[in-house]
């Protein structure tokens, strides 16, 4: 009996030392794609792509704005308009929405080659700024954000990493 209440006691020692250890471990939660996202880096490609694209942007607004009066026509018009005439309206419409779309899937596929190349680009001072943060907060273990069903909000350090990206580009640039 008395080995039993040895064993149980050592047990309950070596779980509470076990516990205590586990409160010591210092855990992060990074949103990766969100930390480069919200970097200077993104925000200047993202201004790139808005004066790139601001032709196509016009055009999709003259091409909106025009399908919308030709709307108002039909329904305006349609009792006295002949068939030829809501053919036509029809056909002029289809051809609307046709560019519309064209110019919507070329902005969409140049978006997100564009994303997925600054992604590419940034690996290298994504993984030198979780590093940084890790360093500087004495981190044991960095979940992704994906991989945590729940975790407190103290426990996210995506601001830090995107904070350290942005200090790290100021740094490099200062170098230059």
């Amino acid at each position: 009996m008395k080995t039993v209440k040895s064993l149980i006691v050592t047990l309950s020692l070596l779980l509470f030392a076990q516990g205590a250890f586990a409160q010591d471990t210092k855990i992060g939660v990074l949103n990766a794609l969100q930390a480069l996202f919200n970097s200077d880096a993104a925000q200047v490609v993202q201004q790139e792509l808005e004066q790139e694209f601001a032709l196509d942007e016009q055009r999709a607004s003259e091409l909106t704005e025009q399908l919308q009066a030709l709307q108002e026509e039909y329904q305006q018009n349609e009792a006295v308009m002949t068939e030829e005439e809501i053919r036509r309206m029809n056909s002029s419409a289809q051809d609307l929405q046709v560019q519309l779309q064209l110019i919507q899937e070329r902005v969409q596929q140049a978006l997100q080659e564009q994303n997925q190349a600054f992604l590419e680009s940034m690996q290298e001072e994504l993984a030198r700024a979780v590093t940084d943060v890790v360093a500087e907060g004495g981190f044991d273990l960095i979940l992704n954000v994906d991989s945590a069903p729940y975790f407190a909000p103290v426990l996210d350090i995506t601001a830090r990493v995107t904070a350290k990206l942005n200090e790290n580009a100021q740094n490099e640039a200062s170098e230059d």
